[in-house]
């Protein structure tokens, strides 16, 4: 299949292009490398520096590839950048989206597979989250998302053609097996990485933002999936659909690990003492945060695969070896 990988110098993306390639398919990387990686790009993907917001020059590259199916990882993603800068994250993630799937509609694309997140969900009642479960989200981030979920849902009943799948994140981790790829984030805010780069001396510690909360060790808990089963999803998703599909797909491991389960499984396969501290709780974290994965393994016949000790060495193997990130390179 001719696949567009839009955001594919990041992080996530990067990782899709690669597992594309390997599986055979013609892949095309579109990244405006604001905040890609130029050298993350796969070698045999042809890639442009484009905005997807640049409407009629996306339409010329989707025709002139032929291009079937369109995999959108390009995003801004801080949630605290959004509740600064709130007109920035609609501007790029909704309709940055909008100009894209314009773009598609002009090109007779017909396949879309949307990076969403569970930061749609907002504070859920309970754990763990299933795909039906209300969504009020607490960020402009998320919204970002949310706006983006109804207008393909709208876009569906006016096209039965159009299919789509909008799989949500949790805590997306790891890096290539093969050490080729891995998370390279300026500013770096997800605990593993920040964990890691302590170790590497650039930090001079790891706070813990909060011990008093109702869980068995006081810290928050997440659901850690990684980045290569969270890709497997993705193309499972792709091969999947079928006009006038519309499927949300909740990926991650149907468990949570605390802050403290992360740092002693980074000790543990470090061998390494992290330097820590204990802060203030943030406002807005939410106690527990975790996935039912159900739904992707009975439609998908997905489930991940690697758990948090083969996250955090793969994430070690990079970061050991790319200290600096691509710079490395």
């Amino acid at each position: 299949m001719n696949v567009m990988v839009v955001g594919g110098a990041g992080y996530i993306g990067s990782h899709a292009a690669k597992q594309l390639i390997e599986k055979g398919h013609e892949v095309v990387v579109v990244d405006n490398l604001y905040r890609g990686h130029r050298k993350a790009v796969h070698p045999d993907a042809t890639f442009y520096e484009l905005n997807i917001a640049q409407r009629e020059r996306m339409t010329e590259i989707l025709k002139e590839h032929a291009i079937e199916c369109v995999m959108h990882f390009s995003a801004l993603t801080y949630v605290g950048e959004s509740v600064d800068n709130p007109l920035s994250y609609y501007e790029n993630n909704t309709s940055g989206t909008i100009a894209l799937l314009q773009a598609m509609q002009t090109a007779g694309v017909k396949r879309f597979v949307f990076s969403s997140t569970c930061a749609t969900y907002g504070e859920p009642d309970d754990v763990p989250i299933t795909e039906t479960m209300s969504q009020s989200p607490v960020s402009p981030y998320g919204w970002s998302k949310r706006f983006v979920e109804q207008i393909l849902l709208d876009q569906v009943q006016a096209d039965p053609e159009f299919a789509f799948c909008a799989p949500r994140y949790f805590n997306v981790a790891g890096a290539a097996a093969d050490g080729s790829l891995g998370e390279d984030h300026e500013p770096e805010t997800h605990l593993i990485p920040v964990i890691l780069q302590t170790l590497l001396g650039q930090r001079e510690k790891v706070v813990i933002f909060g011990t008093d909360y109702p869980t068995p060790d006081g810290t928050c808990v997440r659901d850690y999936v990684h980045v290569d089963d969270l890709v497997a999803a993705h193309i499972a998703a792709m091969e999947a659909l079928e006009p006038g599909d519309a499927r949300f797909y909740n990926l991650g491991i149907g468990k949570g690990y605390s802050v403290r389960e992360i740092l002693d499984a980074v000790e543990r396969v470090t061998g390494m003492k992290i330097p820590i501290e204990f802060g203030e709780r943030r406002p807005g974290d939410a106690t527990t945060l975790f996935a039912n994965p159900n739904k992707a393994a009975t439609e998908l016949n997905w489930t991940a695969k690697l758990g948090i000790d083969e996250i955090v060495a793969t994430a070690w193997n990079w970061h050991k070896n790319h200290p600096n990130g691509y710079e490395d390179e």
